[in-house]
This record gives structure tokens, sequence and C-alpha cells, in this order.
């Protein structure tokens, strides 16, 4: 059995916990949404880790709720307007997101901040071994998840109104800074000796030159939705780690699915590529290349491990929100349960 797709997959009743004055929202919709009309009934759906996410149903059709989590918050994290703003200036110029509907950040309405966006309905794989699609298509859809991510990176955010969207230059310095201070900064969840290591290891091995694009932070094969018949990708989500950052920084978080088992993320790591004809690590590096103008990506290695060590501080977190009673996801103790395993898996990378 598939775990992530097993419990990902669809809606639940709301969680205890998680639940909101839902008059309160529909109130507030009627009188910021455009065609928005009740009566409107509420599902939770079971994946996501950070920000709760909910499907609302109503007469005129389906709408999505994204909210910050209830009870304490890291300084800096779950800023969903920050989500609703990259999206809603990427829709204007044709990237493929979810369109917004509406923002709130009165934490009076339905006590935390929250955006409404519209329902994209398509296909979502939750393991990036692709079994529902023919094995001679899954190069196809590779390739889709390759020009996608190429198209964002080559999207210019002064032109789209994203300049102000995070500091340019020395991302590597600051995110390894950020993510330290945050594995640091959260004692409920304990030390890692491995991450103890990387903490080290990762300042002193950064590589030379900078670049600066819109960065998605977590694109990864479940955050992306597909056409139901085409492969083509029609929505990407979960944009609560975009910023401005290192392209290759983000691509390397996307290859991680040849470097970490399904069981912890959508990976491929143990998968039969050939017979499953996907396309290898080397070719889907290569296909990138051709597409933004690289003739290669020196320093692989590290973007692979400053990757790890981010995913592996973002699991520590949840092991905190676990430990203290606000994880937003049901597989959240799941995850919890991995951090060591992936710890261990950034600290190999890093020793070579």
């Amino acid at each position: 059995m598939n775990f992530a797709s097993e419990v990902n997959v669809g809606t639940t009743p709301v969680r205890e916990g998680h639940r909101f004055d839902e008059a309160a929202l529909a109130s507030w919709a009627k009188s910021n949404i455009v065609g928005f009309s009740g009566p409107m009934a509420v599902e939770q759906f079971k994946g996501g880790q950070s920000n709760p996410t909910f499907k609302l149903l109503t007469p005129g059709g389906a709408f999505v709720l994204r909210r910050k989590p209830p009870g304490p918050l890291l300084q800096g994290a779950h800023a969903i307007e920050r989500e609703a703003a990259v999206q809603q200036a990427l829709g204007a110029c044709g990237f493929p997101v979810a369109r917004i509907c509406g923002v709130c950040g009165d934490d009076g309405v339905i006590g935390t901040g929250f955006y409404i966006m519209e329902m994209v309905e398509g296909r979502i794989f939750w393991d990036a071994a692709l079994p529902q699609v023919a094995n001679t298509d899954r190069p196809v859809y590779f390739d889709a998840m390759n020009a996608t991510l190429a198209q964002l990176h080559s999207i210019d955010h002064l032109t789209v109104g994203l300049g102000g969207f995070g500091r340019p230059g020395n991302y590597f310095q600051r995110q390894i800074g950020r993510w330290t201070r945050q594995y640091l900064d959260d004692p409920d969840a304990g030390r890692n000796a491995d991450m103890d290591r990387l903490v080290e290891w990762l300042p002193a091995n950064i590589p030379p030159g900078d670049e600066t694009t819109l960065v998605h932070g977590d694109f990864r094969v479940d955050n992306l939705i597909f056409h139901s018949e085409e492969p083509r990708v029609v929505a990407v989500l979960d944009w609560e780690l975009s910023t401005l950052g290192h392209p290759l920084a983000d691509f390397a978080y996307h290859t991680l699915m040849y470097h970490v088992p399904q069981r912890i993320i959508a990976g491929l790591a143990g998968a039969d590529l050939e017979g499953l004809n996907i396309p290898t690590e080397s070719n889907y590096i290569a296909a990138y290349c051709r597409r933004t103008g690289r003739e290669s990506i020196p320093h692989y290695r590290f973007y692979i491990t400053f990757n790890l060590f981010r995913l592996a501080a973002i699991y520590h977190g949840i092991k905190g929100r676990v430990i203290r009673g606000t994880a937003s996801s049901a597989q959240a103790a799941a995850r919890a349960r991995n951090f060591a395993e992936l710890a261990r898996i950034a600290g190999r990378q890093a020793t070579g």
C-alpha cells in the first residue's frame, strides 16, 4: 500500500482543532467574492502540512480556502498573504495557478487570516512513479513538470510586480540561516546530530556566483494539478515557501525525488526508472539546462544537500507542531517520524 496516496486523496470532515465559524466565513465571502452565494458546506483536504486547506461547496461551484493554522506560530511562518500575492501576479502573466477570489487578513472573521481561490479540477499524483499513467506516457508528464518549472524561472519578477517579494542575492546564506534558526528555535522537537553537522557544513560550502528568480520552494509532483486527460500542468499549488531565490536551489529541490524514497515524499529512490520509462536524473537535468540556456549545473551535490537540510528542517517543524498539538494534517505524525531518516540522507550527501 502506498501510504502517501492513501492518506492524502480527497477530503474529510473538518478535523477537531481546525473548526471555525462557517457562518462568518460565508458572510464574508458573500460580501467580498463576486458570484459567491450559499448555502455553503465545508470539508477539509487530507493533504497539506502547514496551512490547513478546505473545500467550500456552494450551489454555484466549489472553492478552496487556505488559512493560517490555529495556535502559536513561529515568526514569519504561514504567511498566506504572500501565497495569494504570488499567485495573483503569476496568473496575470499566464503561468498555471488557481485564480485568487479573495484575501482576508482580519483574524476576527474565522480566527486567522485566509484566502479563497478557485477549485481547479484535474489529476494530482501522490506518487512520483505515476502508476496511474501508461508506461509510454510517463516521459511526457515528466517533461511537462520540467517545462513548468523552467517557465517559472524564466519569468521576470520585476515585470510581474514582485520586485519586493524577497531580497535578491545571498540566497543560500540567508536560507541556511533561516532554516538553522527554525531548527534551533524549536526545542520541543529536539536536536539531531546530522542536522547539527549540516548547520556547520552548509555555510562553509556555498558555491560561488549568484542568481535571482522567482522560486516556488516546494515544487513536487503532488503540488501540481495536471489536466484530466492531457500531460499538461493546469495549476501549481502550495506557494507558502515561494520567494525570490536561486533557481538551481528550486530545481534541485524538485529533483530530490531521485534521492528520497516514496515513504518520505513523492520520491523515486529505489525505483526501477528504466522499467517505469521515467527519465534518469542526468537526462532530467539536461532537459532543464536546455530550457534555461545552461550547459550544466556545477556544484549540484551542494544544491541537493541544501534542499535535504531544508526539507529536514521543515519536518522538524512538523514534529514540533505534532508535539504541541497544532499540526494541520492527519499524516503529520508520520512526517515527524521520518525526520531522523531524512536528516541521515542529508548527512550522507554532505559527506559524499
